[in-house]
């Protein structure tokens, strides 16, 4: 007779890692994605305590900085209280800097949010109907993607005007091809798995199909895209501030800071270095932490 081998209470029981538990674990051993998230959640906190934070407002004017230069404190002549400096209308350029983060980390979460919503809306129209409405979808989609993206961003900003919610509107369009490509994509990989055809045996709509049963499993490209475009569409409104068809002064926009200082890069270089530092940790950030959460949902490229 077979002898049955019963496990002890006291043998532990291995218990499978569950999905977000497994990204975080890849993610914690990429050192440059950390990296990234750990100034992404300093720049968030900032941005949201700016109030607190800020050492002035970012549209307090002190006079004596504007008859004379403050340069930042580890230079000759400069003032203790204005640790980057002002600039040369005399306000707090550190103030200006942290206050700019709240502005910048907007345009990124509203260009992102309309264009994956939009790109997410035609991937999954474009990938179950397929026919007409593809080639409709996609040849508009062509036809956004052959002309280069600032180009078209300044174009449309023309059409609706110079400011920073138009910014925002013409950038986001611009990106909204990639999204609906990479979802169309996805949707194309899904369609013929079981499961799909499970759900419509079992009587689900096409709506459901869409949403509840094809899109959550299109998400991991989409959330790497996302990560990687929010720094290009801070990048982006950056430019398009610096050309005067984003935020207007005296906002504290890192792209308009810059566009407002270029004529002073040699009198008083440090109002030009900090918001472009600023600009470029920003977007090194959001792209360390989108290649580690590419490596981190996609199975090929885990660790």
């Amino acid at each position: 007779m077979t002898d049955i081998t019963i496990p002890s209470a006291a043998e532990p029981v291995s218990r499978p890692i569950s999905p977000s538990r497994e990204v975080w674990l890849s993610l914690k051993a990429n050192k440059g994605a950390m990296a990234g998230l750990t100034v992404i959640v300093l720049l968030i906190l900032a941005a949201v305590f700016a109030d607190l934070v800020a050492p002035f407002s970012y549209s307090a004017v002190f006079k004596e900085c504007v008859t004379k230069a403050c340069p930042p404190i580890w230079q000759e002549g400069s003032d203790s209280r204005f640790i980057l400096g002002a600039d040369s209308v005399g306000r707090d350029l550190l103030s200006r800097l942290i206050y700019g983060a709240r502005y910048s980390l907007f345009i990124g979460t509203i260009v992102v949010t309309i264009s994956l919503a939009a790109g997410i809306l035609f991937g999954l129209l474009s990938g179950f109907f397929r026919g007409v409405v593809d080639i409709l979808v996609m040849r508009a989609m062509d036809i956004i993607l052959s002309v280069p993206s600032l180009l078209l961003a300044l174009a449309i900003v023309a059409i609706l005007g110079s400011g920073l919610l138009n910014a925002m509107i013409a950038v986001a369009i611009t990106y909204i091809p990639h999204y609906a490509r990479l979802a169309r994509a996805a949707v194309l990989t899904e369609l013929p798995k079981d499961y799909v055809t499970a759900s419509r045996v079992a009587g689900a709509g096409t709506l459901r199909l869409m949403l509840s049963t094809v899109l959550p499993n299109c998400l991991a490209p989409l959330i790497v895209q996302a990560t990687l475009s929010f720094s290009t569409a801070i990048l982006d409104a950056a430019a398009l501030g610096f050309l005067g068809y984003g935020a207007q002064a005296p906002t504290p926009e890192w792209g308009t800071m810059l566009a407002d200082a270029r004529t002073l890069i040699r009198s008083m270089p440090w109002v030009v270095t900090f918001p472009g530092l600023a600009i470029l940790i920003t977007v090194l950030a959001f792209n360390l932490l989108g290649d580690g959460l590419r490596d981190a949902l996609d199975p090929k490229l885990k660790r």
